[in-house]
């Protein structure tokens, strides 16, 4: 068998399971569990700059550049996402850590 039919199978197969894991999960869990497998995702940058680096062709680059970008935007957004989560369940009246108060 084809390398090129056996890594389409694979491909097709684990988007099937992978949707069906996600949609069985209530939505208040998604968001943290997502924030947590974004620590995860950080292998996905370090494998993609690999296949950038060890890239022989001009094709080879630049599909590992583009993994590069989205995998650096997956990462980003998702604690974008995870931030915006966590500043939901401050109080209203609580000073922000992250922010610099200046004075008046």
């Amino acid at each position: 068998m084809s390398v090129l039919i056996v890594g389409i199978t694979v491909f097709v197969l684990a988007s099937f399971v992978g949707f069906e894991v996600i949609s069985k999960v209530p939505p208040t869990l998604h968001t943290p569990l997502m924030s947590g497998a974004n620590a995860i995702s950080g292998i996905t940058v370090i494998a993609a700059v690999t296949a950038a680096g060890l890239g022989s062709t001009a094709v080879v680059e630049v599909l590992g550049f583009l993994a590069v970008a989205t995998a650096t935007v997956n990462v980003v957004g998702g604690f974008l996402v995870t931030d915006r989560m966590l500043q939901m369940f401050r109080r209203p009246g609580a000073r922000d850590p992250g922010k610099e108060t200046s004075p008046k």
